[in-house]
Order: C-alpha cells, then structure tokens, then sequence
C-alpha cells in the first residue's frame, strides 16, 4: 500500500529534493538526439486520454476482455448439437480369409414323413447314426463344399469413415456451470482492465504535476538567480566605494554560482520529468510537452470534507471487484466439479460408410448407413478422485473470500490514510502561505537593513535562502493537494476513466 509523500518533501532543504529528484538527469539530458517530436499544449484530461489509449498493458486487459467473451461463445455452443467427421486409410499386406481351407458343410433334405429337415448322415441299417472314430462327429453321406477362395476378399487399401451427431441431454450440470464460468470471467477481465486503467491515470497525474512542480521550481529559480546578482552587483558597488570587504563579494559569488547550479539541475530535472510524462502517456520521450497548468497560478478553495460510505467505496474498487468475480468463477467451479460425480446422458446418431463396402460383401466401392442411439455414463468409483476435488475447489473459493475480506480491511485502513494526508495537505498549505509572507517581509527588511548599513551580507544571504526555502515549500504543498486529492479519489473508487 503506497501513501503520498509530497506532503513530507515539502519540509525537506531545497538543494536536498532537488538531488532527489533530477539525480542521473544530467545523464539522461544528453541522450536526447535530434529528433523532434510533435509540440503541443496538453491539458491534463488529454494526458489522460492518450495514456489510456496507448498503454499497452490496458491494451492486453481489453484483449483479455476479448477473448473472455469469445470463451462465452464458446461456452453457449454446448448446449447445441455437435457434428464431427473421421475418417480413415489403411493398407494391409495380406488379403482377408475367413476360411483357412474350403469348407465341407453337411447338407439336410426334407422327410415328408416327419415334414421336417434333416441331416443327410451315414447309418446302420436299422437307422442308427453312425460317427467318425476319430472326431466323434455323425459321418454325412453328401456335403456342400465352400472354396477357400469363395471367402477372400481384397481389403489391401481400406478407406472409412463417418459422420457422428452428439446431442447433449444430461452433463451434471457442467454445461451450465461452465457457461457461469465464463460470463463472471468476462466481467473479472473487465474489473481487471479497469483496475488498470486506475493506476495508470494515477500514475499520469503524478507525472503531470510533477511537470508542473518544476517547472514553478524552475521559475523560482530564475527569480533567486537574479536576486543573488542584484546583491552582487550592490556589494561589488560597495566595494569600490570602500564600505565592502572582498570577503563579502566572494560569499555573494558563491552562493550566486549555488543559485546557477540548481537553476541547471531544475532545467535537467525538469527535461526529464517531461519525458517521464511523455513515457507514461504512450508519446516519444522527445516529445516537446507544454502542460496548460504550467503556469499555475489558480488559487485554492477551502479544504472539503470527504464524504464517502464505505460500501459505496467496495463497490467501486475495481481490485475488489476482481476479487468478487474471482469468488464467483471459484463457485461455479465446484459446481463443474459436482458434476464429474453425476451421470451424463447425450443422444447418438452416426453415418459410417466404408470402401471396400462391409455392407455389401467387401465390394471395391462405397457405401454405408445410419445408426442411432443414446449414451449414458454413470462414475461409480475413482477412488475418491472426483469427490477430492470438488473439496480442493470449495477450499479455493473459501480462500478467496478471506481474501476479499483482508483485502476490505486494507481498503479502510487505507481511505483513513488517504482522507487524513489530504487534510494535511491544506493545513500544510496554509502554513507555507504564511510562512511566505514572512520570509518576504524578513527579506524586505534585510534589504532595507543592509541598504542604510545596519543589516550584513550574510543576513541578507540568510534572508534570500529563507525567501527560497518558504517559496519552494508553498509550490510543494499546493502540488500535495492536487496529489492527495487525486490519490484519495483512487482509493475510494472515484479514478474512474
């Protein structure tokens, strides 16, 4: 959980921040080619605009969102019919036989005595049945002889194939189950990307103000630099005239090449917190970006009192949201796997067809028929593998609930945070106000003092640094403002785009 802290920064030294914030920039400044890249001015809401349509990452959320609602779809076509085809080749080597050698079957003829058939087998004269020694069978006195040849058949390349309707009629539950599945992973895919869309609008904002932080900073700078010189060039007056010390001008001179210094680290820092913005908005970081509040010169109203409800804030937080959506998936998943312990019916129909045709004695052409029925699958035993998991998916879906509960108590933790940093913008605000209005008038008088010789370099020195310190410190807090507002905005839901 990230708590600004600009509001902190605003009480640190001057020269302090600045090495904290524009350290390396030199580096990065010098990198800059000579591309040019469109100039513009860009208001905050267009910083906005071109961050949500650039990012990448908001651009793989909405294909997730995408391919979410094609597994709907997908999901949706269970419950329809299914038409499949297969089909096969194969080559034997050998030709079928169904016989080993020609076969020698026993005929019958009719007894108009008894009106019925019978076999036509060798016997005594008193008509007893005589058998074979050997076989134990009844000798035949004629046969019926098929030939080896007669029973051949050239299957030596076979085609197959069929055409296969499934209906599903009963499936446990799944189909529908995972149909649920699919429509709460689509609106997860959806939270997800507005989650996203949250942190880079914030991340935006930091950027944008950032921009303007410095480039305040950096005019506040140009004023110092010329208010060390006016003193330079009055001690150096002084000097000539005798009423100075070398000493004295040699202060000044050091705190004027200060004054320079942190004039060119703003400027670096200042290059590189536009191509900071420029990054985060999808643009080249070699865009010129001119910002339309760079001028900053609104005042501000009275401190607000957040209102919010905390239900209000749990529906709105999109990470929360996806948590909810979570829980929802997880629950239709126990469903899906109660069903992997129920039967499933489904209605069968098929045409199967065949070269050599097995319909119409092996002929070499193709033919086939249709068939029909229904199924039925009933799981009896898997040694507790179906019931082991259904239990592993309600210890899931259990597991996201405590999580969206922990995740509920860091939200209010972390809206108390936010409502208390933004109050403590203002009140910080109000202080650096006055505090200005005292090191203006601090520095008037060190002028005046030093002027009619009752006030030394260093204090007027004093006075400009402490005329510096309070200056930096207003930009500081008006910018924590707009920061704090906007991150109480995220935290409570309101960062919508």
């Amino acid at each position: 959980m990230i708590i600004p802290t600009f509001v902190l920064i605003s009480q640190m030294n001057f020269m302090t921040q600045l090495k904290k914030i524009i350290y390396c920039s030199s580096a990065i400044c010098l990198a800059i080619g000579a591309f040019s890249a469109n100039a513009g001015v860009y208001t905050l809401d267009s910083c906005r605009n071109m961050a949500v349509h650039n990012n990448k990452t908001i651009r793989m959320a909405e294909e997730g969102i995408r391919g979410a609602g094609y597994d709907r779809k997908a999901a949706k076509a269970l419950y329809l019919p299914g038409i499949d085809f297969a089909g096969t080749y194969f080559y034997n080597q050998r030709t079928i036989n169904l016989l080993a050698e020609d076969a020698k079957l026993p005929t019958m003829s009719f007894d108009p005595s008894t009106q019925s058939f019978k076999y036509n087998i060798l016997t005594t004269p008193d008509g007893t049945p005589i058998k074979d020694p050997a076989s134990g069978s009844y000798i035949p006195t004629e046969v019926a002889v098929i030939p080896k040849e007669a029973m051949s058949f050239d299957t030596h390349n076979v085609f197959a194939g069929a055409f296969t309707l499934t209906q599903p009629v009963f499936m446990g539950g799944q189909i529908k189950a995972l149909n649920e599945i699919t429509k709460y992973a689509e609106q997860l895919a959806t939270a997800a990307r507005n989650s996203v869309v949250q942190d880079v609008v914030y991340a935006v904002d930091q950027a944008y103000w950032t921009v303007v932080s410095l480039k305040s900073k950096q005019k506040l700078a140009d004023s110092f630099v010329t208010l060390v010189d006016t003193l330079r060039y009055s001690v150096n007056a002084m000097l000539e005239e005798g009423v100075a010390t070398r000493a004295d001008l040699l202060m000044v001179e050091v705190k004027l090449n200060e004054a320079k210094i942190m004039r060119t680290k703003l400027d670096n820092g200042l290059t590189l917190a536009r191509m900071a913005l420029a990054q985060v908005c999808g643009l080249p970081v070699q865009s010129q970006m001119t910002l339309a509040d760079e001028d900053f010169k609104r005042g501000l109203t009275a401190m607000p009192d957040p209102v919010y409800n905390m239900q209000d804030v749990y529906s709105r937080r999109q990470d929360l949201e996806v948590i909810r959506q979570g829980i929802s998936v997880l629950s239709q998943r126990e469903k899906l796997a109660m069903g992997q312990m129920l039967p499933k019916i489904a209605i069968v129909g098929a045409y199967e067809f065949s070269n050599p045709n097995l319909n119409d004695g092996f002929r070499k052409r193709f033919g086939g028929g249709f068939s029909g029925g229904a199924t039925i699958a009933i799981p009896i035993w898997h040694w507790g593998g179906n019931y082991n998991h259904y239990r592993a998916t309600k210890s899931a879906t259990n597991a996201q609930r405590l999580m969206l509960e922990d995740l509920e108590e860091k939200v209010d933790l972390q809206v108390q945070q936010a409502k208390f940093s933004f109050q403590e913008a203002f009140k910080t605000y109000d202080m650096t106000k006055a505090n200005m209005s005292s090191a203006e008038e601090n520095l008037r008088s060190a002028q005046i003092g030093f002027k009619e010789g009752v006030m030394t370099t260093n204090d007027v020195i004093a006075a400009q640094t402490a005329w510096l310190q309070a200056n930096s410190e207003k930009i500081d807090a008006e910018i924590g403002i707009h920061l704090c507002e906007v991150y109480l905005d995220k935290v409570i839901g309101k960062l919508e785009y």
